[in-house]
């Protein structure tokens, strides 16, 4: 075996744990032989012969050691309410934890897509339900609509259509000099930020009408009821977008579902989302 091949595909298994490294698509200090540049860290847990689900991004493998021991229950208030009956990847994805750093003027939808699936590939999902919330929702649709390996699609705090791309984009510009204490908390440097620019300017032209209509598998989209932020001067209504365009949503196969009483950081409750999920995806996969 290569050794490219075999980092792409070493883990270590223990009783329904998985841990290991994927590889990076595209990365150039990769090519030239700097291993650990391009690694992507994963784990999977659960039930080893469950229904694949990649948990993604604000979701990491590495979460209690990013956030700290007040957050450390959150990847945990997810895993025990979904391993029973799925197999579930989680990663440190992008640049962030144990991974190797993508160089931010990088992060295009295209990598993006290329990435989570190399992730998938080493953790040995051929088919799987892909779930993400927020940026990872956003990259999700990304992903959806270049590849046929998804059994199902959840999507939180984003909206499949009406989706204010330009709005982010010019909220990342407007942040990049001086980015806000929370996304430093996930960033491991001011410069990365530009990974979020970098993503926004990819998706411009997207045509998220034409691949909503490709989306042929079952799918969901949750929010909560007072879902909106403000950031770079930019506020988007997530909320009020998802509920302008129900019908619509609807009429393309979504289950729309709003949880009343919360906001944008409903994404990181897991007692309260995980139900909602559930709901859907063991009567879908």
């Amino acid at each position: 075996m290569q050794r490219r091949d075999f980092l792409q595909q070493a883990a270590l298994s223990v009783a329904g744990f998985t841990t290991g490294f994927a590889q990076q698509s595209g990365n150039k200090l990769l090519k030239e032989g700097k291993v650990g540049i391009g690694q992507i860290h994963y784990e999977v847990h659960g039930n080893p012969k469950g229904k694949p689900l990649f948990l993604g991004f604000p979701i990491f493998a590495s979460y209690a050691q990013i956030f700290g021991a007040q957050q450390a229950g959150v990847l945990n208030g997810f895993l025990d309410r979904l391993t029973d009956r799925y197999r579930v990847l989680v990663a440190d994805y992008p640049s962030i934890g144990k991974s190797g750093t993508t160089p931010a003027t990088e992060l295009t939808a295209e990598r993006v897509s290329a990435d989570l699936l190399s992730v998938t590939d080493a953790a040995g999902f051929k088919q799987f339900a892909y779930w993400g919330y927020a940026w990872g929702a956003a990259a999700g649709l990304q992903m959806a609509s270049r590849t046929k390996r998804l059994s199902a699609l959840v999507i939180g705090g984003w909206p499949p259509l009406g989706g204010d791309y330009a709005g982010m984009l010019q909220a990342a510009r407007t942040n990049l000099p001086n980015p806000s204490p929370s996304s430093m908390q996930v960033l491991r440097n001011k410069e990365q930020y530009l990974q979020w620019v970098t993503f926004y300017e990819s998706v411009q032209n997207w045509p998220e009408a034409k691949a909503n209509t490709g989306f042929k598998f079952p799918k969901l989209v949750f929010y909560g009821a007072d879902s909106v932020t403000t950031t770079g001067g930019v506020t988007v209504g997530y909320a009020a977008t998802i509920r302008e365009r129900r019908k619509e949503l609807e009429a393309l196969g979504w289950r729309v579902s709003e949880i009343p009483g919360k906001g944008h950081g409903v994404g990181l409750e897991p007692a309260t989302i995980v139900p909602v999920v559930r709901e859907f995806l063991d009567k879908a996969i």
